[in-house]
Parts: structure tokens; C-alpha cells; sequence
């Protein structure tokens, strides 16, 4: 309950009180590897391109998203891999999706960049084919996105923006 409390605060001053928008290209959409199902064929790990996009996890509907605002969008293992991302200097804000404890270790972390929380659900237990709320990961990327530097097509990958 209280990592809940933490995590609807940040969000709160993330949105009111800090106000920052980003270009899709400085937005970070970053989600834990259980959203996976653990008997995928294809392991996903770190670039979300590597998605087979079946359909049978939500992984497939983050791709989408990135792809749609053309943002960068990685799955971690963990909150170092997590940390490593977030501290890239060209990224300037983070949507992050994961289980309570580790968004709460990750805002803390990820200080001062701004950190949407989106918190996934557990219906195997923890770490094992999580799911998360699509249209609460929408409404993040749109709440920091700047409307006026929107455009799709960008890379979601640092692999992607350093091929020609």
C-alpha cells in the first residue's frame, strides 16, 4: 500500500508540478522482461524489435506503441539493466511499467529525470507472465509527450538510431 502511495505521489508531481514534455525521441518506454510469456518461442530481451508480434502477451502491444509515437522502448532484467537506460544522456523522461517494488527503486534512482509509473499486474505471481494496462501506458506516453514535436517512425532502439 505504501509503494502504491509512492508511486500515484510521483506521478502526481511528475505531471503537475514538473509540467515537462518531451520529443518522442527523449522519451524512454521501458517495461520488465516478465511482461513476456515465459513459453515464447522468441526471448525478448532488452530490444523490443525482437517480438514476433503473436499476440500473446503485451510485449507486442508495447511495440506498438512504440512505434506509433516513436519512441525508444526497451525490456530490462532488472533494475541495473533498467538504470542503464534511463541514465543515457539523450533520454529526458521515462514511462516505466514493472511491479510496485521496482518502480519504486527505480524513481528513486532515476532522479531527477521525470518517471511515469505504470504498475503491471501479476495474475501468475510475481515475475511470471505480468500483464499491464495498454491504455494506462497510452495516457503516460501522451501525458509527456510534446504534441508539438510528435511524429512516428523514430527509432525504439539504440541499435535502430545508429543504423543509417
Amino acid at each position: 500500500m505504501l509503494r502504491l502511495l509512492l508511486i500515484r505521489t510521483n506521478n502526481i508531481v511528475t505531471l503537475k508540478r514538473r509540467r515537462r514534455r518531451v520529443a518522442p525521441d527523449g522519451l524512454l518506454l521501458l517495461g520488465p522482461h516478465c511482461l513476456q510469456q515465459h513459453l515464447c518461442q522468441r526471448k525478448v530481451t532488452d530490444d523490443l524489435n525482437q517480438c514476433s508480434r503473436c499476440g500473446g502477451c503485451r510485449v507486442s502491444d508495447m511495440l506498438g506503441l512504440c512505434h506509433e509515437y516513436g519512441l525508444r522502448g526497451h525490456l530490462v532484467g532488472g533494475g541495473r539493466r533498467a538504470l542503464e537506460k534511463v541514465r543515457q544522456p539523450e533520454i529526458a523522461a521515462v514511462i516505466a511499467v514493472a511491479c510496485e517494488k521496482e518502480l519504486c527503486d527505480g524513481i528513486m534512482a532515476a532522479f531527477p529525470k521525470p518517471v511515469l509509473a505504470v504498475p503491471n499486474q501479476c495474475p501468475n505471481g510475481p515475475c511470471r507472465d505480468t500483464t499491464v494496462d495498454i491504455a494506462a501506458v497510452r495516457a503516460a506516453i501522451e501525458a509527456l509527450l510534446d504534441p508539438r514535436k510528435r511524429t512516428a517512425g523514430l527509432p525504439i532502439s539504440e541499435s535502430d538510431a545508429r543504423s543509417p
